[in-house]
């Protein structure tokens, strides 16, 4: 059985991935909603873990609601992309604080 240990430890190192994304990435809009993604991956990865070890079942549907909102928000986020891309031509987070009205 793996101990809890490593799979926090998976989760901490999603995380920092993830927040070395945002950070170093500024540029593309696309790679930050992908690291904004892996930071929901390593909490539910905790959220899993935890359920698991306590042998409590509310972690596991906790994660159901986590899913269903990085689901929407990669959908908005993907639509609000497009159009921008289609005003735009571009998706650099640069160009896009020159917004109009």
């Amino acid at each position: 059985m793996v101990p809890l240990s490593h799979y926090l430890i998976l989760s901490a190192v999603l995380f920092c991935i993830a927040v070395a994304g945002v950070f170093l990435n500024r540029k593309n809009v696309i790679v930050l909603l992908m690291a904004i993604e892996l930071m929901l991956l390593a909490v539910n990865t905790n959220f899993v873990a935890f359920s698991r070890y306590l042998g409590d079942t509310t972690g596991q549907v906790f994660v159901f609601f986590v899913l269903t909102v990085a689901a929407a928000e990669a959908a908005i986020g993907l639509a609000i992309l497009v159009v921008l891309f289609r005003n735009r031509r571009s998706i650099n987070v640069d160009d896009l604080d020159r917004m109009k009205g």
